[in-house]
């Protein structure tokens, strides 16, 4: 976390891949040999767990806090291992090169698996490695597995709809269904063992090239999850087993109403009870697919916003502090290298830095932030950075830098840019420019999205916040990443001492 070092921000989906959307295979490594070469040492991506497309296929809406997405398995390493013909993967949809269709892949890529899972049927309840998966996964598997399965069986259904001794988790209707959904289950535990064998050896190859990966983990989750419905006691809910409350944020200068996220909040006493095993099993998982973690919302572990549920907007709702010291001195007892990023963007209050600096967490300084009228006092601008944070030129959230700069900087933010750099900037050397102040803060660590680093439009930007459609699918073309592209990027990387 002390290097001085850089990377670039990728989500796998966005990876190139004949497939319909990135995942675990041949170009991944290929992206890997990538920042090797040019002399980059972190991988940034977003979660990896399961997306839907009642959630607008954000990887931040998911039916589990641990269950990878089963669409970023890749169909040529289950022919490379014998888990699929090349015929099973020969003669279907032509798929958009440049954009994700979820539905569409979806169904692809579970038609994929379910004929891989024929194949090893018989066998798999006697593999050794399948086995060991299972059983050091249990306290999640187990869940995730049965609840997907129902899902599925009650055509999608919320399980707050499910039958009461469902909802209620009575152990025997659980075990008869068990019993009568067995081979669907397992199924499901098959998909997870297949994510988790391809992702790991992904990333031990990028370790291997000594590129360290840097996850994300999203503060809250979603109610219509297992997690919920595994653990109910951990979350405000009524004696019907639904919300008493959901997390959003106050209204600010962005909005009037403030956000209304609609994730179930955490019963921080209780929490506190149980030595925070819960959070210190989703820690230990992530710390297994991850170098460094970063803490989405890390405002909200000391205190948050939360609503009654049935308000239409974030208006009505309070600050209820949470124990964020004894938490973080019970995560950092059990993991004392812990090495977290905390997602720090917005209005962020003084106890929130205090407990930042008490505990040595970096945050994040976001370039696209900087040149607003307070300039030479503004947080995010190079020469009030300091060595402990990532700079960012911008975040999955942000527009990219070229759309940045032709859709939303005004005339005077961009005079000021143009004071600041010395000279006239223009659209078509926007995205270096940012880049390389990235490059030369004092940050110790660096982090530009591929779409900045090509000099992509509006059009690239990842997610529009607050909007739920034709978000989370741009992709990189392979004839993007030019020798030009590579030579510019190294160069930058070792002039500026992050090589």
């Amino acid at each position: 976390m002390n290097k001085r070092r850089s990377g670039i921000l990728l989500h796998i989906t966005s990876l190139p891949s004949p497939h319909g959307i990135g995942d675990f295979g041949d170009t991944a490594y290929k992206f890997v040999d990538f920042l090797a070469e040019t002399r980059q040492s972190l991988w940034q991506i977003l979660p990896l767990n399961p997306t839907c497309t009642v959630y607008g296929n954000s990887p931040y809406g998911s039916y589990s806090a641990f269950a990878g997405n089963h669409i970023m398995i890749s169909p040529d390493l289950l022919v490379r291992d014998g888990l699929l013909l090349k015929s099973d993967i020969e003669g279907y949809v032509t798929f958009s090169h440049s954009k994700v269709d979820y539905k569409t892949v979806t169904a692809y890529k579970e038609k994929m698996l379910r004929i891989s899972f024929k194949h090893i049927h018989r066998k798999l309840e006697k593999d050794h490695e399948f086995e060991k998966f299972c059983c050091e996964n249990a306290y999640w598997l187990e869940d995730y597995a049965l609840f997907i399965t129902l899902k599925e069986h009650f055509h999608g259904v919320a399980w707050c709809d499910w039958p009461e001794d469902l909802r209620y988790r009575k152990e025997e209707a659980l075990r008869d269904l068990k019993e009568k959904l067995k081979d669907r289950i397992l199924l499901e535990k098959f998909f997870q063992f297949l994510f988790f064998q391809q992702w790991s050896s992904l990333k031990k190859y990028g370790n291997s090239k000594n590129i360290q990966i840097i996850g994300d983990i999203p503060i809250y989750v979603t109610y219509d999850s297992s997690d919920v419905w595994a653990r109910p006691e951990i979350f405000k809910l009524d004696d019907t087993k639904r919300p008493m409350f959901v997390a959003g944020v106050p209204p600010d200068y962005f909005s009037t109403t403030g956000q209304l996220w609609g994730n179930p909040v955490y019963k921080w006493d209780v929490l506190k009870e149980t030595g925070y095993s819960w959070w210190l099993k989703r820690i230990e998982y992530n710390l297994k697919l991850f170098d460094i973690i970063r803490l989405d919302h890390f405002r909200g572990f000391v205190s948050y916003w939360e609503v009654p549920t049935g308000e239409k907007t974030a208006i009505q709702g309070r600050w209820v502090d949470a124990p964020v010291k004894d938490f973080l001195d019970t995560l950092y007892r059990h993991f004392p290298s812990l090495p977290l990023i905390a997602e720090d963007l917005g209005t962020i209050t003084s106890d929130v830095r205090e407990i930042m600096n008490m505990f040595g967490i970096p945050g994040m300084k976001v370039l696209l932030f900087a040149f607003g009228n307070d300039l030479p006092v503004n947080p995010y601008i190079p020469h009030n950075h300091i060595k402990s944070c990532i700079v960012y030129t911008g975040t999955h959230d942000n527009n990219t830098i070229r759309g940045w700069f032709t859709r939303e900087a005004g005339t005077e933010e961009r005079k000021r840019l143009d004071k600041y750099l010395g000279r006239e900037i223009s659209e078509d050397n926007i995205h270096r420019e940012i880049t390389r102040l990235a490059m030369m803060s004092v940050a110790n660590m660096a982090v530009v999205p591929m779409q900045d680093i090509l000099g992509l439009g509006e059009e690239s930007r990842m997610n529009l916040p607050a909007t739920a459609e034709n978000n989370w699918t741009w992709r990189l073309l392979p004839e993007q990443i030019t020798p030009t592209l590579r030579n510019e990027l190294t160069e930058a990387t070792v002039l500026y001492g992050r090589g």
